[in-house]
């Protein structure tokens, strides 16, 4: 490569891109270089989104409809366990899932909050991903977490994701580095149109509410699911209304969503616990009663951020290692007692798991900073 005011290689290419951009005029010939030099002009901002690129990965698995996913009612965000060394354990999720499928749960979020895909790396969350789908993607639909708040890492994910056969996406809004609504549609549309996406709005995570107007010019896309709404059951109300699929985002009003406000069902974090209860509580009408008897444990599970209080029970049942990635720690000894006496008043029975449950002091957990 010959050289361009002075640099060479790699540089010249970047000091070649940044004097194009900013207009300067005299011009110098390299090796397919075109520099220009001279007077500085005033750089103009593209005001136009860039037509997209291709996916990367042309194959994709397992196409179907965005109808398909809007018939599922009872969709579990799926736990992801560890080893001691912070590895996945594939033998206690790959069991976990037998058991959603066993209890009637008709699709998964994996790599979600509660699978703690923001956890993991991309390698990790695609590697997932497709070990979902391989093992179980013939039994239950298989929802991948490929959002972020880069569009760029949403847009590489998400091919991803379809490539290795999801059968659909789950995207978030941008958070912490919060854009405006335009920036928000953009985002959005950028990734619906690889395939099937449920949009996912959970200020109290984001920072940000994804409002009705949003919403509403999405709608358009044949890709577009829906949404998981956290903003409870008026905002439910107001998507149903206007014939958009909810799932709702929050256990405790799921019951309610779904059998007064029209909400096509939920997607659950309990479920993982209890996928038989959730299964009735979601399938077989009202059931004031039963959501009363589950109402102490939707509680227990959300005092801390989730996935903590889901981390801690799946250990004090002794279906999972009791190993944590930080920065998750377990929920404290008294909360862990409660826990004992919310499984004994709901019935064991009812739990995934044959062992007791278990209090387990604190020195039985194990915390984990690098894995």
């Amino acid at each position: 490569m010959g050289m361009v005011n002075g640099l060479t290689g790699t540089r010249a290419i970047i000091h070649s891109k940044l004097s194009i951009c900013c207009g300067w005029m005299s011009k110098d010939e390299g090796e397919g270089i075109s520099v220009s030099y001279g007077r500085k002009n005033r750089c103009v901002a593209a005001v136009l989104q860039a037509a997209p690129l291709p996916m990367r990965s042309t194959q994709v698995q397992n196409r179907i409809p965005a109808d398909e996913i809007k018939k599922l009612r009872l969709v579990t965000a799926i736990k992801t366990p560890y080893l001691p060394d912070g590895r996945f354990d594939l033998e206690a999720y790959d069991s976990l899932v037998h058991l959603q499928i066993e209890g009637g749960v008709e699709g998964l979020i994996v790599g979600g909050t509660t699978g703690e895909g923001q956890l993991m790396s991309w390698d990790e969350h695609i590697m997932l991903i497709a070990h979902t789908v391989n093992c179980f993607g013939d039994r239950i639909k298989v929802i991948g977490n490929t959002g972020s708040n880069s569009t760029r890492e949403a847009i590489h994910a998400t091919e991803q994701g379809f490539a290795v056969g999801m059968h659909a996406a789950l995207h978030i809004n941008p958070y912490y580095g919060k854009t405006s609504f335009d920036g928000l549609l953009v985002h959005l549309k950028s990734v619906l149109s690889m395939g099937p996406t449920i949009v996912y709005n959970v200020p109290g995570r984001t920072g940000q509410d994804i409002p009705p107007h949003v919403i509403e010019k999405l709608v358009e896309s044949p890709n577009f699911v829906g949404v998981k709404e956290c903003m409870g059951n008026e905002r439910v109300k107001e998507y149903t209304g206007q014939g958009i699929s909810v799932w709702s985002g929050n256990d405790d009003e799921c019951h309610d969503a779904r059998w007064d406000h029209g909400a096509q069902g939920v997607i659950s974090v309990t479920s993982n616990l209890v996928p038989h209860l959730m299964h009735k509580l979601l399938f077989k009408g009202k059931n004031q009663h039963l959501n009363k008897i589950l109402l102490p444990l939707f509680e227990w599970l959300f005092t801390e951020p989730n996935p903590i209080g889901l981390n801690t029970a799946l250990a004090q049942l002794g279906y999972i290692r009791p190993v944590f990635r930080l920065p998750y720690v377990p929920l404290g000894l008294e909360k862990r007692q409660v826990f004992v006496e919310i499984v004994r008043n709901i019935g064991r029975e009812h739990f995934v798991g044959d062992q007791d449950v278990q209090v387990l002091e604190d020195d039985k957990f194990l915390l984990i900073g690098r894995y």
